[in-house]
């Protein structure tokens, strides 16, 4: 269940509704409460205290109809503003990166404060009166309005500074960078040396009974789509109470096709129908990938801005190097880090669960096998990888990790000698790869 709440909460924050329709609810009460103080509050003591509208009823109506036009003329330019962003970022950088437009709070709530604003005053207009016997100016509702049009103002301002900011390359670089450390920070707490963390008490491996591959019963996707979250603890749940033990077959991130084995559970008697649908239930489904439990899905973002930066259609080599520098960073962060052991016991110490993750050398080779294919014939780009290599090889903590690094190391150089054909080029190339070897050395030797 809270998993299921996860994923909602996370569709809600990537929507461009949500905020705006929050603010404009908040609008209506906002409203609806000035308009009852004006009836209770005499328009001497607001006036006395400063904060009153003076004018009458004619003039009232005449100004806050002029406010609410402008609002909702000035909340269509924003949102034609922002589909002129939305349009570059996809196609210079990427669909995928739309999602991070649309999440962007700042561009939220400036579209909320215009229709919000818009919102206010029409529900304030309708209660002005003009006939003398029964004459009702809401003076304290109109002042209201009054000071949020001129806090819109203030938002337009920000908005148009905001929005030619936010697509420019780099920031859109440094936004996917920071949701990537923040996924690292989330998916990997542990550093290394903590004697608390679940991953250093844990074995490093264990062996499932003899009677598994041949017993266990295969539990299949109900329906087709990208596995977004798993609910690790309904799993285990279920596991302790209809004492099973399951292996999972997919992570977060991989594509499940209608029937597709997700898990494994033993003894395979014992799951029934009923059972595979609670099973089931465990996994989030949906028709993208999430970063919530992916970290590998904010790093092929990287990616993808870098590969297309190294198109020739693009042919923007120092976007792709900015890709390389939070690359790097990413990677450095998550070898200090321990990566969290795939055997999950329960409060008894009988092992439950089996949910193999990602792998340094996975999420090693997913950074740096497109960029490293697409950079080929630049040496430029080459050149900063192989300085990447060498600065996270001062983070790892393990012969596997540096070998998988000397590895993409020696296709870099490789590639460089094949494509690249200035000899000075492919020397310095040569260079960094030498520096990069030297410094993996010591874990390797």
């Amino acid at each position: 269940m809270q998993t299921l709440l996860q994923k909602y909460w996370y569709r809600l924050r990537s929507s461009l509704w949500f905020v705006p329709a929050t603010m404009t609810c908040l609008a209506v009460t906002l409203a609806l409460c000035a308009v009852a103080l004006d009836r209770t509050v005499t328009n001497d003591w607001l006036q006395l205290l400063g904060l009153s509208y003076s004018g009458g009823a004619e003039g009232a109506s005449l100004l806050l109809g002029t406010v609410a036009g402008s609002m909702i003329a000035i909340a269509g330019t924003v949102f034609s503003m922002t589909l002129v962003a939305l349009s570059l970022a996809s196609s210079q950088l990427g669909p995928r990166l739309l999602r991070n437009f649309m999440r962007d709070t700042a561009n939220q709530v400036v579209l909320g404060t215009f229709v919000a604003t818009f919102l206010y005053c029409l529900i304030v207009l309708r209660t002005i009166r003009r006939a003398d016997e029964v004459a009702f100016v809401p003076h304290l509702s109109i002042s209201i309005g009054v000071l949020l049009a001129i806090v819109s103002v203030g938002v337009l301002i920000y908005f148009i500074h905001h929005i030619s900011v936010s697509i420019q390359a780099d920031q859109v670089v440094a936004r996917v960078g920071r949701e990537l450390d923040e996924g690292i920070d989330r998916l990997f707490p542990g550093d290394l040396g903590d004697p608390g963390s679940e991953a250093s008490r844990a074995p490093s491996e264990v062996n499932l009974p003899a009677e598994f591959a041949r017993e266990a019963c295969p539990v299949g996707a109900l329906e087709d789509g990208y596995l977004q979250m798993i609910d690790a603890d309904t799993l285990m749940a279920l596991a302790s109470k209809e004492d099973l033990l399951l292996r999972l077959e997919r992570r977060p991130g991989h594509y499940l096709a209608k029937g597709r084995v997700m898990l494994m559970a033993w003894p395979g008697d014992r799951v029934t129908e009923i059972l595979a649908g609670k099973l089931n239930a465990a996994f989030v489904l949906g028709n993208q990938r999430s970063a919530a439990q992916d970290v590998e899905f904010s790093l092929q973002q990287l990616v993808e801005i870098a590969v297309r930066a190294l198109s020739p259609g693009i042919n923007d080599p120092f976007t792709a190097v900015a890709c390389v520098d939070r690359l790097e960073s990413a990677l450095c962060n998550l070898a200090r880090r321990e990566i969290p052991s795939p055997y999950r016991f329960d409060a008894h110490g009988q092992l439950r669960l089996v949910a193999s993750g990602a792998t340094f050398a996975g999420i090693v080779d997913t950074a740096f096998n497109q960029i490293r294919q697409s950079a080929r014939s630049n040496p430029a780009v080459a050149i900063r990888m192989l300085d990447a290599i060498a600065q996270i090889a001062g983070h790892v903590n393990s012969a596997q990790q540096a070998t998988c690094l000397q590895r993409q190391a020696g296709m870099i150089v490789k590639g460089a000698r094949e494509a690249v054909p200035e000899a000075e080029d492919v020397l310095a190339v040569e260079a960094r790869f030498t520096t990069a070897t030297r410094a993996l050395r010591v874990f390797r030797s």
